[in-house]
């Protein structure tokens, strides 16, 4: 868990309500890739659980998720996982472990946690607050407030996000 910044440091919090078997999650990438360059750790994005039902693996990549994050690589695990999300669709869990290992994780971990549910609360109390503040469908971001569906499209949300963070950051950057 990163430790809190030091009381001067303004820090503005992104959640990004995803699924890792989703292409429009997939296609967020490039915005979230492009957020973090710009503001650093200044902008603190966190990825939160919605599976989908229309997705038979979503459930299992968000518990395998969590174990990467317990491992110290959840946003690269989230990418790769990302990356290969049709090849999941058809392999199932056994990729999430494969994904594990070519990264170095500890991948008997993983399987163990999968089989377990170690990191099932986690995936459901996310699902669940998503669902009460009117989230249905992925990417859905919430910043300052306000939350923002990609699911229908990205147009426009990169822009929105940033003239949010600069206003809790206090300037522009």
């Amino acid at each position: 868990m990163d430790l809190p910044p030091p009381p001067a440091e303004r820090r503005a919090v992104l959640e990004v309500w995803c699924e890792l078997q989703c292409p429009d999650c997939r296609t967020a990438l490039d915005d979230l890739r492009a957020l973090r360059e710009r503001y650093g750790d200044a902008l603190d994005i966190q990825l939160r659980h919605f599976p989908l039902d229309k997705h038979a693996h979503a459930l299992a990549a968000a518990q395998a998720y969590e174990e990467a994050y317990a491992q110290g690589r959840g946003w690269e695990y989230a990418e790769a996982v990302l990356a290969r999300a049709e090849d999941l669709a058809q392999a199932g869990e056994p990729l999430l472990v494969d994904i594990a290992r070519e990264l170095g994780l500890d991948a008997e971990e993983f399987d163990t946690a999968l089989i377990d549910g170690r990191h099932l609360l986690v995936v459901d109390s996310d699902q669940a607050e998503g669902k009460a503040i009117g989230v249905t469908g992925t990417p859905t971001y919430v910043i300052a407030g306000e939350r923002l569906d990609g699911g229908r499209s990205q147009d426009g949300l990169r822009a929105r996000i940033e003239s949010l963070a600069d206003g809790l950051l206090g300037s522009p950057r």
